[in-house]
């Protein structure tokens, strides 16, 4: 709501005039340099004599000193506006919890936006310095960027971003829903933190260094299932990280060569406090009995911490060698190491599968570590070899080796029972992933340009546990993919342009069970100037992919078709319509084996969906010092299939700008949120927001 908001408010302020500018210098001088009763009259066109002229009396006063020249900038050092008001929200009806996680917005006081340069004429510090604000008052997502720069000396930037990240949707992974019971087992209420901060030094130059630090931060609570054989137990857990990047090196910028060197680390960690407090039984999401006996969990104390740290370094450089040639190329490697701690202590009625055993209560430490060395490059050439030909071609590779090590101990007790136990594991995973692409792009005709390309994709993957205890703990998975690429744009003066792309690709090996395997895609994207206040634009998408391997029967298709338009009429100067309409649907069946008792089930999706927006702004009839603005529109979305939703948010605005400085603001929106298989997620709100601008 807030980026349209503010673009609401910005509209009428587009339309101003701009202020008269000073007197310039030269006029100013040139003014004073004379009193105008010393003036010569027109009508005397005698020109004095040199000499006459030259001879001064000697008591004659000095001449008067010009007047320093007006500063244009001396009254603008500060410009911009601020948009600051209320925000009232009604009674939500329905489900809290969906709201909050589709919506969340509160009422309150709220800095809605402001956008405000300062210019330092005599360059004392800086020359100029930026701010932008947005969606401070308790909102879900709240921005701020600096920017501070002195010309050919510095260029420093700022950014922070402050996001609240609430998700507690009832019927999301929740086993408990047959039985009555909504409750999300995975769950969140979280605040991420990102910062970021960069100096340049020298801008301008053909040698920029430069150093930056970004920090990105999180903390929350939320819900999580505790699995244990044989069931899983829904418990609150709390949650935070911390990552850590700093980075420095410099730039080259030559007239044909560009190259960038640098050196960087990172630091991380990763807490998680997953508990249940001792007291009533948890029985968790398995109902049924276990040889005659109810499994459940009656206390849970379980903490784990992450700690990593890693140093890369990173190189790239692009090289025009030749009028018809061009290279480019980077490299980056990186050897990030973690170390993990995990306590556990829990007790209850538990169960183990492997001896048939029932205990008491058990504590589980585990310490581990690992190395993980990661080189990516690329690199890339452009061709002309001759007018209206280009031959573009890239290779890419990754390359990730891990190695880990883990010693654990686990102790269990019961009645009668007292058993303790110690692993010591080793593991490793190597992933090797690679690419390479030709695309030939040809000027066929003055308005047609034709695109075709090749792209193969190969890969391996393999993972070992030792020791080894059973076919699960080493895998291998092999990647191979061939893919055709074509495409082509069309212009038809500056009113017509058709652009279309297709991809058929084939797979003989795929690491995920949902990736593309043989697959054709089509994109088309046109847009037609009708008239001049008359704009069309359209959009196709297709996918289609199957992976027909034995237990997998992946059968995949999605498709979307959209159409928009701006119209601006010339016989109704005071209107402007902007709106779209886009029709999607998606099918998917996938094959799976049933937990229980290892049957092959089948898992099906469908659904078929309607989005449209508009947005109508009429200029209202004005004073010469008041234009008001309204603005009335929305957005709908409407679904059909294995979760069916309904979704409408109308809205209406006002602007009315009492002066160029100063103007006020309102706005309503309508929330309509509904599924039909879960009626208890739907929720209705209204939301009113009014405040001010104020301009320089």
């Amino acid at each position: 709501m807030r980026p349209l908001l503010l673009i609401v408010c910005l509209l009428p302020l587009a339309a101003q005039q701009p202020q008269a500018q000073p007197t310039t210098a030269a006029a100013t001088t040139a003014a004073d340099a004379k009193p105008a009763a010393e003036q010569k009259p027109a009508g005397d066109a005698k020109a004095p004599d040199a000499k006459a002229a030259d001879a001064k009396p000697a008591d004659a006063a000095p001449a008067p000193a010009p007047k320093p020249a007006a500063d244009p900038n001396a009254e603008n050092w500060l410009k911009g506006s601020i948009d600051f008001g209320y925000r009232w929200r009604s009674d939500v009806a329905g489900s809290m919890a969906t709201y909050r996680s589709i919506v969340d917005l509160g009422s309150g006081p709220k800095l809605l936006g402001a956008d405000f340069t300062i210019i330092d004429p005599k360059r004392r510090g800086f020359d100029r310095l930026d701010v932008r604000a947005y969606g401070w008052g308790g909102d879900p997502y709240s921005t701020l960027h600096v920017g501070l720069k002195r010309a050919r000396m510095y260029d420093f930037t700022a950014d922070y971003r402050n996001i609240a990240y609430f998700n507690m949707l009832p019927s999301y992974a929740d086993p408990l829903l047959g039985r009555g019971i909504t409750l999300s087992e995975q769950s969140f209420d979280m605040r991420r933190r990102i910062a970021s901060f960069e100096l340049d030094l020298l801008p301008g130059y053909w040698i920029v260094p430069y150093l930056a630090y970004d920090r990105n931060s999180n903390s929350g609570s939320g819900a999580t299932a505790f699995v244990s054989q044989g069931n899983e137990y829904p418990v609150p857990n709390k949650l935070s990280d911390r990552t850590n990047l700093y980075r420095g090196g410099f730039r080259i910028e030559l007239r044909r060569v560009h190259a960038t060197l640098e050196q960087g680390g990172t630091s991380f960690t990763d807490d998680q406090n997953v508990y249940d407090t001792p007291g009533a039984a948890n029985y968790g999401n398995v109902n049924t009995l276990v040889f005659g006996q109810k499994l459940n969990l009656t206390s849970l104390l379980a903490t784990y911490g992450i700690k990593g740290n890693s140093v890369y370094t990173k190189g790239l450089i692009t090289y025009n060698v030749a009028s018809r040639i061009d290279l480019y190329g980077q490299f980056l490697f990186s050897q990030p190491h973690s170390d993990v701690n995990y306590q556990q202590a829990d007790a209850g009625n538990l169960y183990l599968q492997s001896q048939i055993l029932f205990y008491k209560s058990e504590q589980f430490l585990l310490a581990a570590a690992s190395k993980m060395p990661h080189t990516t490059a690329n690199l890339g050439a452009e061709l002309r070899p001759v007018k209206g030909i280009r031959v573009v071609e890239s290779w890419l590779t990754d390359r990730m080796h891990n190695a880990g090590s883990a010693s654990s101990s686990l102790a269990m007790t019961g009645t009668g029972l007292s058993q303790s136990t110690a692993a010591l594991l080793a593991s490793s995973l190597a992933n090797n992933y690679s690419q390479h692409q030709t695309d030939v792009i040809v000027d066929a005709a003055k308005k047609l340009t034709l695109r075709a390309g090749y792209r193969f994709v190969w890969g391996d993957a393999r993972d070992l546990v030792l020791p080894v205890a059973g076919v699960s703990n080493s895998m291998t998975g092999t990647l191979r993919r061939n893919v055709a690429l074509i495409g082509g744009t069309y212009r038809a003066g500056q009113k017509f342009v058709l652009t279309a792309d297709g991809e058929l690709g084939t797979s003989t090996g795929t690491y995920f069970r949902t990736s593309l395997y043989n697959y054709q895609k089509v994109r088309a994207q046109a847009r037609y100037q009708v008239a001049k206040s008359l704009n069309l634009s359209a959009d196709f998408l297709r996918l289609n992919n199957q992976n027909p391997t034995t237990g997998i029967k992946y059968d995949y298709l999605a498709s979307q078709e959209s159409l928009s338009l701006q119209w601006k009429p010339a016989i109704l100067k005071y209107v402007d319509l902007i709106g779209s309409y886009s029709r999607s649907n998606m099918r998917s069946n996938l094959g799976y084996l049933m937990p229980q008792d290892l049957s092959q089930q089948q898992s099906i999706y469908r659904e078929n969906a309607h989005t449209a927006t508009g947005l109508l702004k009429v200029r209202l009839p004005h004073t010469a010092t008041i234009a008001p603005t309204l603005e009335a529109g929305g957005s709908l979305f409407l679904s059909s299939g294995s979760r069916a939703t309904s979704s409408y948010q109308p809205r209406l605005n006002l602007w009315v700008p009492f002066t160029t400085k100063f103007g006020w603001f309102t706005e309503w929106r309508y929330y309509d949120y509904g599924e039909a298989l879960y009626l208890y997620e739907g929720f209705r709100t209204q939301v009113v927001t009014a405040g001010v601008r104020i301009t320089r």
